[in-house]
């Protein structure tokens, strides 16, 4: 039974490694010319955390997988703040 167990974590790991790679490729393909590409990057980064937190729960740590669940939107909040009001017009 325990060797089933571990041979599920294990899947979701790697499936989660594939979804976070992936999700990293498509944030690289943007372009800077992009209008707001700042907010199209912190979506993408919430996939991201999603496979994260997802993750945390398969290797038994949930109370890991919680701060991150209450943490990652805080910084997401922080950054797209910080793009928005740190704008100068040229």
């Amino acid at each position: 039974m325990q060797d089933l167990i571990t041979l599920i974590q294990a899947a979701v790991l790697i499936l989660m490694a594939v979804l976070v790679l992936l999700a990293t490729f498509g944030l690289l393909r943007f372009k800077d010319d992009i209008k707001h590409v700042t907010y199209a990057r912190i979506h993408i980064l919430g996939v991201t955390d999603t496979a994260c937190i997802i993750a945390l729960l398969a290797l038994n740590e949930p109370l890991l997988a919680v701060a991150y669940f209450i943490l990652a939107p805080f910084a997401a909040h922080a950054i797209a703040n910080g793009h928005y009001y740190g704008e100068e017009e040229k």
